[in-house]
């Protein structure tokens, strides 16, 4: 059955890269997805599979193909939601969603599971088990799709469940694991300072929000210098500072928005202690009344060791000619809601390399010149088959 599927996926190679560029000319984002959704649907029509839609909150497809043979359920994962950026590239099928763009390779990880899961739905009859196909919807938000996926119970039954992603910082033909916690959770935050606005001529007459929200700039970065383990991860972004006004008026509110990435639970906790007193003393310090928004949003991915251990293992036994290098990857300080689905369910998430041909330097995920290299869609399908085939052998 393993060649077998091996040689339809090259078969439809020029398939996948059709339904990528699709997909990338018609980018939907979070939570509005209509067309997107409804694509995946009518992919599926008229096969012999189960379909669930609207899964989670949102437009989420749950497909179910059941195998000929007995064997465990697992899970196969891929995002299709885009992001508010411009797209900047120069290729045919660029965005025609104006200031929305397929920047993160979704459209991607979409097209190589359709293919895949087509073939798998032909191939049924000698599978062992049960595959749960998860076209999941908004990755890019919170709360994100996966999360209600997860509380809805549709995968309750799952006893392992996969992921990959499209990175361009390795070529075509390399492939990333990492057992254990491998990607970032993270948490946002807004600050909103109320002091006592008056005339600049007169500070002693006003309570200045402006000098109060730079203090705590200031005092934030603290938390990582002085209270974080230094071999423990973590991060504190300030993104925005409000305090626009007059050159000659002293501000009696700002906002300040920004987030926080951590690799642990415990880390999580321990941030949130420090920024929520940090507050505290900047109320007391400066007179001031601190509204804060303190709201956790994808919890650290954490890779089952075992699980990987055999991914890692099925990978490299492959001898396949688009599989250059198996090799372990670096902790990433991106957020990932798969995350949800690792928290319950023994999980691995894996990268794919597709660094676009002939460039010294790819532009990263998010980035409105974003690209790939095509030959990645055939060789994440090819490592996720070979992952599903090699996991009904060790029944």
């Amino acid at each position: 059955m393993k060649n077998q599927l091996m040689n339809m996926l090259e078969a439809r190679k020029e398939e996948m890269v059709q339904i990528r560029r699709h997909l990338h000319e018609n980018p939907e984002l979070s939570f509005k997805e209509e067309k997107t959704a409804q694509y995946i649907i009518d992919f599926y029509k008229g096969k012999d599979v189960d379909i669930q839609t609207n899964a989670g909150n949102g437009l989420g497809v749950i497909v179910t193909i059941e195998g000929g043979k007995p064997g465990k359920t697992i899970g196969l994962r891929a995002d299709f939601d885009a992001l508010p950026i411009t797209e900047e590239t120069e290729v045919p099928f660029r965005s025609t969603n104006e200031g929305v763009m397929h920047a993160c390779g979704h459209d991607g990880h979409t097209a190589y599971l359709l293919v895949l899961a087509d073939c798998l739905v032909e191939l049924k009859d000698s599978l062992s088990g049960t595959i749960k196909i998860i076209h999941q919807h908004a990755e890019e938000t919170p709360p994100g799709g996966a999360k209600s996926i997860m509380e809805s119970g549709v995968l309750d039954e799952l006893d392992a469940v996969f992921g990959i992603h499209l990175f361009p910082t390795y070529p075509a033909g390399e492939i990333g694991y990492r057992s254990g916690f491998s990607m970032a959770g993270r948490t946002y935050f807004k600050l909103e300072i109320k002091g006592m606005g008056g005339h600049g001529s007169s500070p002693h007459m006003a309570n200045d929000a402006i000098v109060a929200g730079a203090h705590f700039v200031t005092a934030v970065q603290t938390v990582i210098s002085r209270r974080l383990n230094p071999f423990d991860m973590g991060v504190v972004t300030i993104g925005s500072f409000d305090g626009k006004g007059s050159f000659n008026v002293i501000k009696d509110c700002i906002e300040i928005e920004g987030d926080v990435r951590y690799m642990t639970a415990e880390t999580q906790k321990l941030i949130d202690k420090e920024v929520h007193r940090i507050v505290k003393g900047i109320e007391t310090e400066f007179g001031v009344q601190c509204e804060l928004s303190y709201v956790p949003d994808y919890p650290p991915l954490y890779n089952d060791p075992e699980l990987t251990g055999f991914v890692k293992n099925s990978l490299e036994s492959m001898n396949d000619k688009d599989i250059k290098k198996v090799m372990e990857f670096p902790m990433f300080s991106g957020s990932e809601d798969f995350s949800y689905y690792a928290e319950k369910i023994p999980g691995c998430f894996f990268y794919i390399g597709c660094k676009p041909k002939g460039v010294e330097r790819a532009y990263f995920n998010h980035h409105p010149k974003f690209d790939i290299d095509e030959d990645a869609l055939l060789i994440a399908a090819k490592s996720v088959a070979q992952v599903v085939c090699s996991f009904g052998e060790s029944e």
